[in-house]
């Protein structure tokens, strides 16, 4: 940690000046930890309607700035104070406004799949920009494409190199990795490669949104513990189902891995009752009131090191890689 927080000083021995939003607190507390500096002094009030206010408490003057924001329920209320943070930041003349959202909101609705819709992930990254942000840090984004929706850089980090040391570590050998479904099987491919575990996917059709059913098993599961990967739970729907066709195929003990616990609408109750034994997920969003088999990982001494390398002008698609 002394070491981290040595290398985070610029050639002018400043460090990197870090603040939060009200939805990531604690990961923001938690980077700063690694960093070995607090985080900064911002006030975010609301009036009584509703109406946020945001003042930088502290001179920001041709300093390099890092903005941590998940944007979870309540989306909006969290996309509108990252907006005006950044705007604080840009009208107080700091030399970097850089936008670290560990949990992209809006990045399910990508591409119009449909006539008359929203691209809200491009209307999103639009208002990024123009709020001030000059770069974009995120974490598993749902889709890679996203990126080219900014006009400005952006660092897509990844959550697999800390859920596959947390497996490793806990000693888990002779197990299936799955993808829930055949989009995501890009991901719970490099999953496998990265454990040295055979591939199976679930084939389902979604006819509306939040609603799955499971066609078919494609790979070798029976007998078999498997580990279900994705990046967002939700309701936990697609998740619950799928693990209910792995057990009807004959599938020792079931685990899941997400970057992303929404957990929004029943997903607690499902998850609770379903056969999955643990579920393994990130800190971009904070779990309060958490399920027992809930376990957290944090993201945080990788997101001080993507900070640091960002702040020092290091590369950081080489450490990410």
């Amino acid at each position: 940690m002394q070491e981290i927080a040595r290398r985070a000083l610029d050639e002018h021995g400043r460090p990197p000046i870090v603040f939060s939003g009200t939805a990531s607190v604690e990961l923001t507390q938690s980077i700063c930890d690694n960093l070995g500096i607090t985080p900064g002094a911002v006030e975010i009030r609301r009036f009584s309607d509703g109406e946020i206010r945001v003042k930088i408490n502290e001179s920001v003057r041709g300093a390099n700035c890092f903005v941590v924001q998940s944007c979870y329920t309540p989306v909006n209320e969290h996309l509108m104070e990252l907006f005006l943070i950044l705007d604080a930041l840009k009208r107080a003349s700091a030399k970097q406004v850089n936008a670290i959202i560990p949990y992209y909101g809006y990045a399910r609705q990508d591409r119009k799949d449909e006539g008359r819709v929203a691209l809200s992930a491009r209307l999103v990254a639009n208002l990024l920009t123009a709020a001030g942000a000059t770069r974009v840090v995120a974490v598993d984004l749902h889709s890679a494409q996203i990126q080219g929706f900014f006009d400005i850089p952006v660092d897509h980090l990844y959550a697999a190199p800390v859920l596959v040391d947390y497996i490793r570590k806990r000693g888990f050998s002779d197990f299936v990795v799955v993808s829930p479904d055949v989009g995501n099987v890009k991901r719970a491919r490099s999953y496998a490669s990265r454990l040295g575990a055979p591939l199976a996917i679930i084939d389902k059709r979604r006819p509306e949104p939040n609603v799955a059913e499971v066609m078919n098993i494609i790979g070798e599961v029976s007998g078999k513990d498997v580990f279900l990967f994705d990046d967002i739970i939700d309701t936990a729907g697609t998740l619950v189902g799928a693990a209910e066709a792995l057990k009807k195929r004959g599938v020792g003990r079931i685990f899941a891995c997400c970057t992303h616990p929404v957990l929004s609408g029943p997903a607690k109750e499902r998850l609770a009752a379903s056969c999955i034994e643990e579920i393994i997920v990130t800190d971009t969003i904070p779990q309060r009131n958490s399920l027992d088999k809930l376990t957290v990982v944090s993201l945080a001494p990788m997101l001080a090191e993507a900070i640091t390398r960002i702040h020092t002008n290091e590369s950081v698609s080489t450490l990410f890689r």
